[in-house]
C-alpha cells in the first residue's frame, strides 16, 4: 500500500481515547495550506503511535505521513487516515493577519440535531 504525505498547520489535537478492549487512539486535525480553500483534515493515531502527538502545538507546521484505511460495519463504509509519522515542517502558520477564506453559505443542513455528518 502506498504512503501519502500532507503538510499543513495543526488545528487541534484531541485527547487520547481508550476502549474497554484496551485499544487506544488519538485524533488530530491539520489545515491544508496549499489550496485556495483550506481544508481541515482529521487523522488518527493508534496504539503506541499516539505518543507522537504529545509535543504538537496548535499552529505548528507539520508534515504527516499516513495510510488510507477503510472498513465496512453494518452496511456502512468508513475511511480513516492513519498517521504513522508526524514531523515538524518549519515555522508556525500565519495566525490571523490574512483575509478570511471565502465560504459558501448556500448549503444549510436540514437537520442540525442529527449525529450524521452533513454530507
Amino acid at each position: 500500500m502506498a504512503a501519502y504525505e500532507m503538510t499543513g498547520a495543526v488545528k487541534v489535537v484531541m485527547d487520547e481515547v481508550t476502549f474497554p478492549s484496551g485499544f487506544n487512539k488519538r485524533e488530530f486535525v491539520v489545515t491544508t495550506e496549499d489550496d485556495r480553500y483550506p481544508q481541515d483534515i482529521k487523522f488518527e493515531t493508534v496504539k503506541e503511535k499516539t505518543a507522537m502527538l504529545n509535543d504538537l502545538t496548535v499552529g505548528q507546521r507539520v508534515k504527516v505521513t499516513f495510510d488510507l484505511r477503510g472498513n465496512e460495519h453494518n452496511g456502512r463504509y468508513y475511511t480513516n487516515l492513519s498517521a504513522w509519522r508526524v514531523e515538524a515542517a518549519g515555522e508556525a502558520a500565519p495566525t490571523g493577519d490574512e483575509a478570511p477564506p471565502v465560504s459558501d453559505d448556500s448549503f444549510v443542513p436540514e437537520d442540525l440535531d442529527s449525529d450524521e455528518p452533513p454530507f
